[in-house]
């Protein structure tokens, strides 16, 4: 399913594949130049723009991409790494094993290269699928259609999936969780925003739908009847909706309910039918996680006109396939959906587009082949010692709390002691056998793959959780925590510079990735994921009277973040953004904690390097990691979606609230940086 409960370092979006520095294209970060920095700044005033600001005036947006940055520069040099895997199996696959995993994605790369057969083929590959739209006439054809979607791995409608049960995070459940809108979140639909950006996105949406519809083989006047007709559609399915504020409360992620219950609440839907058509008829129960939303639904099913729902799926089955079809389909769809929305100038190459693809229909494979070739062992075994000593550090940190009762606390360090890191790649590697790719038809590929991983997903349903599978692919550029496996996870390709450097000085280390490592081990101690135990259960394991500290220490930092306007008179949202904050806050403080167990460790004096002191260099590494721009659109639209924070306030609250950012700099009470008195925001 779309949503998952893992809490990445940042939204992945746009983050699709990476690699190391090894076969990068263009050049990385590696430590600190000082001749970047803009010391018309007061850097006591202003962190992020003291070490980032000339960089980022130097260094343009590519038409590309939406963003830009230490992440986006990463990725942009990764992709090369696994775009030579892909091309090179392309090219060898007379000389590779038929059913290897080599063979498969160089087939699947060379499909996707052919632009020709993609125009000759039109809508071809769609014309099913649209006729069986066409043929809907009743209530129960709309469900079966539904039905059958979910079973190909394009669920159309709402998002459903397998992930560990909440209440039991040994065994895997279904879950059924909102979906089906093409708008980024309700609000989108329901209120005008600022300046009227909202309603301008709308209509700029309604255009999009008519003209895609007409692109398919519809007649013009129709395809702006049934435009309206999708608009209105999707609107009573975001005024069921939860906000994206509301979606962060696990409460509001998990609603189990036993099959006949299912059945009973959303009678139209056949949750009997649909788990039929799953292969999971042995199922006692599942989540569903809003069932405000599956009410509306079931209701649209019983009193929404069939031509209603014809014209939707019709949209949605264009929509979806529309950057795999024709020229003339992609370059709407990237119209809207890329220009409009993200405010990126112009497509990624075709190539690009591919490995992005194939990222996503077969990430993990493309992985395994990845890291045989780019990710050196020692990366691994340094990174281990990073994560050890951060572990420690939190120990010594949750031990110390002055407001937590000793109750509360002794729980709080047993789910410490319970983590599992995952460092590089996982240790066993997920097969492919049974997935059939063909060098010549990218979107029989794409079809193969989704129904692929679709079963896939099925399969593990209520089963045991396997505990040795990942997340994210190793060539990722990102990290997250699960609090249902309460493991925090470190793909290869983010164990580079700026964040990692394994001949680095430990400032620079700690201020990177350790700050990265600390985070996740945070995110286990935020407003959700303090409510998993150590076990990774939902379960309230703090006392009344601690919970409300932790809930008025919070409450200052989600103001710290109201305050912060992003654009155009646009406030970050600090409730949004409040469990990716608490981490950002505490893991720089416990990483910083670990660097100085470092140098006590190594007894080595504090010797400055470019007239830095170690201090100053763990801060500005810290600044120097979030540095990243974005379009105007893109932040805005990152402003109403997004759990984190825009990254020039990543790189300045956190270092706000440590009393040893300003004695690194000489900072006084007053300066911009410095909070102190009841504004210092002091959590874990």
């Amino acid at each position: 399913m779309n949503y998952r409960l893992i809490k990445p370092l940042v939204l992945a979006v746009g983050l699709a594949c990476s690699g190391l520095a090894a076969a990068a294209k263009v050049e990385l970060t590696r430590g600190i130049d000082t001749q970047q920095f803009d010391t018309q700044r007061k850097i006591c005033d202003d962190l992020f723009g003291y070490v980032n600001a000339n960089w980022l005036k130097a260094n343009a947006i590519p038409g590309d991409r939406s963003t830009w940055g230490s992440f986006e520069q990463l990725d942009e040099a990764s992709i090369h790494a696994t775009h030579e895997i892909a091309e090179a199996a392309s090219k060898d696959l007379a000389k590779l094993a038929p059913d290897s995993i080599d063979a498969k994605i160089g087939a699947f790369y060379k499909s996707g290269m052919d632009a020709a057969a993609a125009n000759k083929a039109g809508i071809t590959p769609i014309a099913d699928w649209l006729k069986r739209v066409d043929s809907l006439r009743t209530p129960d054809d709309v469900v079966t259609f539904v039905h059958d979607t979910h079973a190909a791995g394009l669920g159309l409608l709402f998002n459903f999936g397998g992930e560990a049960d909440f209440k039991n995070s040994s065994m895997e459940i279904a879950y059924a969780f909102q979906g089906g809108l093409g708008l980024p979140e309700r609000a989108y639909y329901l209120e005008d925003g600022k300046d009227g950006s909202y309603k301008k996105i709308r209509e700029a949406y309604l255009a999009y739908i008519a003209q895609v519809l007409e692109l398919a083989g519809t007649a013009k006047a129709d395809a702006t009847r049934q435009a309206a007709t999708v608009l209105a559609f999707e609107k009573q399915l975001a005024t069921a909706s939860l906000a994206p504020v509301e979606l962060r409360s696990p409460e509001n992620q998990y609603n189990f309910v036993s099959l006949d219950e299912a059945q009973k609440q959303n009678p139209h839907l056949a949750w009997n039918k649909f788990l039929a058509r799953q292969n999971l008829s042995d199922s006692k129960g599942f989540s569903l996680s809003q069932p405000k939303f599956f009410a509306a639904v079931d209701t649209m099913i019983d009193k929404t006109p069939v031509a209603d729902w014809q014209a939707y799926l019709r949209f949605k089955t264009i929509d979806g396939a529309a950057p795999y079809l024709t020229d003339a389909l992609s370059d709407a769809h990237f119209g809207f959906h890329g220009k409009t929305l993200r405010g990126q100038q112009e497509n990624k190459p075709r190539w690009k587009q591919v490995m992005d693809t194939l990222e996503n229909s077969m990430g993990m494979a493309l992985g395994q082949l990845y890291v045989a070739r780019n990710f050196p062992p020692e990366a691994k075994q340094r990174a281990q010692e990073l994560v050890d000593n951060l572990r420690q550090a939190t120990k010594a940190r949750l031990e110390k709390l002055e407001w937590m009762s000793e109750d509360t606390k002794k729980k709080a360090l047993e789910k410490w002691a319970s983590f599992t890191p995952k460092i590089g790649y996982p240790d066993e590697w997920r097969k492919w056998d049974g997935l059939a790719i063909k060098p010549d038809n990218y979107f029989a590929n794409i079809a193969a793959a989704a129904k692929f991983n679709n079963d896939w997903s099925m399969s593990k349903i209520n089963k045991p959780v396997d505990r040795r599978e990942w997340g994210m692919t190793p060539q990722t550029v990102n990290a997250y925590y699960n609090p249902l496996q309460n493991e925090i996870v470190f793909p290869a390709a983010i164990l580079q510079p700026p964040f990692f450097d394994a001949k680095a000085d430990d400032a620079l280390n700690y201020g990177g990735i350790g700050a990265v490592i600390g985070h996740e081990i945070l995110h286990g101690y935020d407003d959700e994921g303090s409510k998993f135990d150590a076990k990774g259960n939902l379960a309230d394991w703090w006392s009344k009277e601690d919970r409300e500290k932790f809930d008025a220490r919070t409450a200052k930092l989600v103001q710290q973040f109201d305050d912060y306007v992003a654009i155009d008179g646009l406030h970050v949202k600090g409730r949004l953004t409040l469990g990716e904050n608490i981490a950002d806050l505490g893991g720089l403080n416990v990483s910083y904690d670990a660097f100085k167990l470092a140098q006590s460790k190594s007894g080595k004096p504090e010797t400055k390097i470019d007239g830095l002191t170690p201090d100053q260099r763990f801060f500005l590494n810290f600044a120097q990691v979030w540095r990243r721009a974005f379009r105007d659109a893109e932040l805005k639209r990152r402003l109403n979606i997004d759990p984190h924070a825009p990254a020039p306030f990543r790189a300045i609250a956190a270092p706000s609230n440590m009393p040893a950012f300003a004695q690194a700099f000489g900072c006084k009470s007053g300066d911009a940086m410095v909070r102190d008195g009841e504004r210092q925001v002091k959590i874990w």
